[in-house]
């Protein structure tokens, strides 16, 4: 198993090309200052410029493309947050830092 730390700036809506298996893709994430809200990512392909998903919410501790895997992304987006408990949702001020976002290839 390998895995890829998603190198992310620390408070800041970004975007970023990564290359999961052969395809480019681009990762655009946005923050939703809402009660209901938090870090939210859209996977964009690169070449053609068009959305395949928008809106994941960035859940920790879980597979965030496992309902996706018609897209042929072969590998897991995982989020993380250096604390305890480690499920503990990225905030604006920690996604990058002490919050991250990882691709584990099988």
């Amino acid at each position: 198993m390998a895995v890829y730390k998603i190198p992310l700036i620390v408070g800041t809506p970004q975007s970023l090309n990564v290359i999961f298996g052969v395809t480019e893709y681009r990762l655009r994430l946005l923050y939703r200052d809402a009660p209901e809200g938090g870090w939210t990512l859209d996977i964009i392909d690169s070449v053609s410029n068009t959305e395949l998903v928008c809106g994941i919410p960035l859940v920790t501790g879980t597979d965030l493309l496992r309902q996706y895997r018609h897209l042929g992304i072969t590998g897991s987006l995982v989020a993380f947050t250096d604390s305890d408990p480690a499920e503990t949702p990225p905030t604006f001020d920690n996604l990058g830092g002490s919050s991250n976002l990882y691709f584990v290839v099988p």
